[in-house]
């Protein structure tokens, strides 16, 4: 299928601006303001919402922000819960990039959504994320009357280097016997460390994520010896068997399209339900775009629906 109308012109917008420095050519400081101001004008802001609080839990090593999005319909009853991981290679990206997507989540989906500021990288390199990311759950199962939400209706999601620490958490609660999660939604996951594959061959420049800016990602993550540790790359887990239920986005034009795919076939090949939607003309970061993306917003509720539905 050919690249989306849309997407072909945010693209060609963006190649035009020759001025824009690349993130591989930034600090992780600056690549996390650039990623702040993109956001700002390429997504629906202020969307209305029930409530949203700002608060903080403590973490493994210090306070974890959270941030919990009540839908507008709620009603007195406990909610079920999504607890959400925001993309940016575990280096950018932070609940107000992601407050317009977790605001349409809740509104659509009928789900208290739970944003998880966790720590990232280079400052707090591998496994801090992940030890955050689980933290996050572990608390709102154990606050769920505090926080308004059902403890036996838990969800974790989240895009892209989120999505991979979606992933994680379901592989870390399934060893550790806890928390129970009953759903997980993987948008356009990293799932391995792999950037040799088809999709990262055919995509590896000038589809906005680029092949380059997951090895910056993956640098400065990642320490020696820690690339093929399921709690980085999910799909080499030595078993996929117990995990909870999923729900798999990919980009036919995104270079993680394949390691999706492969976990979504993992996931299956081990007897967990699984739905894989690829979205063929879409790249990385869709989700994120619904602002300008007529498919982006179609794909968002096509996920809070699926969340909807597995949590009824």
């Amino acid at each position: 299928m050919a690249l989306d109308p849309q997407v072909k012109a945010l693209l060609d917008g963006m190649a035009a601006n020759t001025d824009a420095p690349r993130i591989i050519d930034l600090p992780p400081a600056g690549g996390r303001e650039m990623y702040r101001a993109m956001a700002s004008q390429l997504d629906l802001q202020g969307q209305p919402i029930g409530k949203v609080e700002d608060r903080t839990i403590p973490g493994p090593v210090g306070e974890i922000p959270l941030r919990l999005y009540t839908p507008v319909a709620a009603g007195s009853e406990a909610l079920p819960v999504l607890v959400y991981f925001h993309g940016g290679g575990w280096v950018i990206g932070d609940l107000e990039t992601h407050d317009a997507l977790c605001r349409t989540l809740a509104n659509e989906s009928g789900c208290k959504v739970v944003a998880v500021d966790y720590r990232l990288a280079p400052e707090h390199k591998f496994p801090a994320a992940a030890e955050d990311a689980y933290a996050a759950v572990q608390w709102v199962e154990a606050h769920a009357t505090e926080i308004g939400v059902d403890a036996n209706r838990i969800a974790v999601a989240g895009d892209s280097a989120g999505g991979n620490l979606a992933a994680v958490v379901s592989l870390m609660a399934r060893d550790a016997m806890g928390p129970r999660i009953s759903f997980q939604m993987l948008i356009y996951p990293v799932t391995d460390t792999n950037t040799d594959t088809i999709s990262y061959r055919e995509f590896a420049e000038g589809h906005f994520l680029e092949r380059d800016g997951m090895i910056w990602f993956f640098n400065h993550y990642l320490g020696e010896g820690d690339r093929n540790d399921p709690r980085v790359a999910p799909l080499k887990a030595a078993s996929h068997e117990g995990l909870p239920p999923a729900y798999v986005v990919t980009g036919g034009y995104d270079v993680l399209r394949d390691e999706g795919r492969a976990y979504a076939e993992a996931l299956k090949a081990a007897g967990v339900p699984v739905e894989h939607v690829n979205y063929e003309g879409m790249i990385h970061g869709f989700f994120n775009l619904q602002g300008v993306l007529d498919t982006g917003r179609e794909a968002v509720r096509a996920a809070a629906r699926a969340l909807k539905i597995a949590l009824a």
